[in-house]
C-alpha cells in the first residue's frame, strides 16, 4: 500500500468524499451524543442517493466501531501526542486506516477521501500518522479488542474465556437467521436458501441476497430473528388463549406468538417502530391486536394466559450486529435500565392469571439486568416460581442453567472448530404463576 506523496488539499468533490462524510457523522453520533449505530444513520445519510453507498457508510462506521480500539492504538504509537478521543483528526484516521487495514480499500483511496474531511494543520497530521503506518506495514489483530471497561466489566461476570470469545465474535459480522412460521417447512426452506437449521424452524444462511429479494420473503414464510432472540418466545411453545407481548416492537415474538395459535396483544410506544410489525403481519398473512402505549401506564381489560416481556435494556449482548453498544453504553445506562425492568416485570406479573406463565428476557450480557433481576423478582414474588428450561427445548449444545434459566453468552454454539456460527447475548426466563 503506498498513500499520496503530498498532503494538498484534494478536491472537494472527489468521489466518493459524501460517503466517508456520512460516516464521519454517524460515528460522530455515536462516540459523542451517544446514538445508536442505526439511529444515526438516516440523519448522516441525507444527501447520498445510492443505496450501494448507503450501505457503504453503514460498512464504514461499523467496521470503525468493531476495531476502534486496536484501530487508536495504532494511531496512538504514531503520534507524539495522544489525540483526544473525539478530535476529528483521529475520526479520519480510524476511517482511513479502517478503510485500508480492514475493508480492501486502496491506501490512496482511503487517505485522499477522508483528507477533505479536516483542515490546515490536522490534515497534514492525518496525511502524516497515514503514511507512517501505512509504510510500516501496519496491520490490525485477527480478532479485535474488546474496550477495556467492557473486557474488565465482561470478565467480572463471565471469566477469560467468554472475554476471548467475544473478540473472536466481533471479528466478523454474523450470520443472518430466519424464523419460519411453519416449522415443517424447515427442510424445504433450507435447501432453497442454502441454509443450516439449528433446530425446527429456524434457518441460518451465510451468504444471501438483499432480505427483500430472497425466495420466501414476499410470503411470508420468514423473518429475520436471531436465534437466541427467537428462544423466548420458542419457551411458550403453541397455544389458542390470549398472550400480551409487551415492548413488542419490531416484532419478532409478536410473529412467532401468532404463528403458533396465540391470540396476541401487542404492546410498544413506538409508533414507528410499530408501523414495521405491522406491516410483517400484513406480509405473513398473521394477526395481532396492535396497542401504542407505554406498559408503565397500560393494562390489560384481564390477565392473560402467557406474558411475554422482552425488556428494553442495554443490548450489549448484540455487539456482534451493533458494534456501537460497545462505545455508547455506559455502567450509568445499565442500572437505569436495570430500574426500568424491575417497575415493568412488577407490573407484567399481576397481568398473568393464576397458572399462567411470565417470560422475561433481555438481549443483555449484563447480570444487573439478567440474573439479579429474576432473583430480586422472585424474592418480592412468592406467586411466581421458575419453570425450569428443559434440554429438548433448546438447540443441540446449548444448555440450562442448573437453575432453570437460560444464559447465552459470547461462545455459546460457537466453539472452536464449530461452524454453528453463535448466537447473541440473552437471558431468558420463564415463570409460573402459582398463586
Amino acid at each position: 500500500m503506498r498513500p499520496p506523496r503530498s498532503p494538498e488539499k484534494p478536491a472537494e468533490d472527489a468521489p466518493g468524499l459524501p460517503v466517508r462524510r456520512a460516516a464521519l457523522r454517524v460515528l460522530d453520533a455515536v462516540i459523542r451524543r451517544g446514538q445508536p449505530l442505526e439511529q444515526a444513520l438516516g440523519p448522516a445519510s441525507r444527501e447520498i442517493s445510492r443505496a450501494d453507498d448507503r450501505a457503504l457508510v453503514h460498512a464504514i462506521a461499523a467496521e470503525t466501531l468493531r476495531r476502534m480500539v486496536d484501530l487508536d492504538a495504532l494511531i496512538d504509537s504514531a503520534t507524539q501526542r495522544v489525540l483526544p478521543d473525539d478530535a476529528k483528526a483521529r475520526m479520519a484516521l480510524r476511517i482511513a486506516l479502517v478503510q485500508a487495514l480492514a475493508l480492501g480499500t486502496p491506501a490512496h483511496a482511503a487517505i485522499s477521501t477522508v483528507l477533505p474531511l479536516v483542515d490546515g494543520g490536522p490534515r497534514k497530521l492525518v496525511h502524516g500518522v497515514f503514511g507512517t503506518l501505512v509504510r510500516g506495514n501496519a496491520v490490525l489483530p485477527e480478532h479485535p479488542s474488546l474496550p477495556v471497561p467492557v473486557a474488565l466489566r465482561w470478565q467480572a461476570a463471565w471469566g477469560d474465556a467468554v472475554v476471548i470469545a467475544a473478540e473472536r465474535a466481533l471479528a466478523v459480522p454474523p450470520a443472518l437467521d430466519l424464523t419460519l412460521a411453519d416449522d415443517t417447512q424447515t427442510d424445504d426452506l433450507a435447501a432453497r436458501l442454502n441454509g443450516v437449521s439449528l433446530m425446527p424452524g429456524h434457518l441460518r444462511l451465510a451468504d444471501h441476497a438483499a432480505i427483500p429479494d430472497m425466495e420466501g420473503f414476499s410470503e411470508g414464510s420468514w423473518w429475520v430473528q436471531d436465534l437466541a432472540a427467537s428462544l423466548a418466545a420458542r419457551l411458550i411453545g403453541r397455544g389458542e388463549g390470549q398472550a400480551i407481548d409487551l415492548c413488542a416492537a419490531p416484532g419478532g415474538k409478536t410473529l412467532q406468538l401468532a404463528a403458533a395459535g396465540w391470540k396476541v396483544t401487542a404492546v410498544d410506544n413506538n409508533e414507528s417502530r410499530l408501523a414495521r410489525l405491522r406491516d410483517n403481519l400484513e406480509r405473513t398473512n398473521l394477526q395481532a391486536n396492535i396497542v401504542t402505549a407505554d406498559a408503565l401506564k397500560w393494562s390489560p381489560k384481564a390477565p392473560a394466559d402467557v406474558v411475554l416481556l422482552d425488556a428494553p435494556c442495554s443490548a450489549t449482548g448484540i455487539f456482534r450486529r451493533h458494534p456501537d453498544v460497545l462505545h455508547r453504553v455506559l455502567p450509568s445506562q445499565i442500572s437505569e435500565m436495570a430500574a426500568l425492568q424491575t417497575q415493568l416485570l412488577a407490573r407484567a406479573a399481576d397481568w398473568v392469571r393464576p397458572g399462567g406463565v411470565l417470560v422475561y428476557a433481555v438481549c443483555s450480557l449484563e447480570p444487573a439486568e439478567g440474573e439479579a433481576q429474576l432473583e430480586a423478582f422472585l424474592a418480592s414474588r412468592a406467586d411466581f416460581a421458575i419453570d425450569p428450561v428443559r434440554t429438548d427445548e433448546l438447540p443441540p449444545g446449548m444448555l440450562a442453567h442448573s437453575r432453570g434459566w437460560l444464559r447465552t453468552l459470547p461462545g455459546t454454539l460457537a466453539e472452536p472448530g464449530s461452524d454453528l456460527g453463535g448466537c447473541d447475548g440473552f437471558f431468558i426466563a420463564r415463570m409460573i404463576r402459582t398463586g
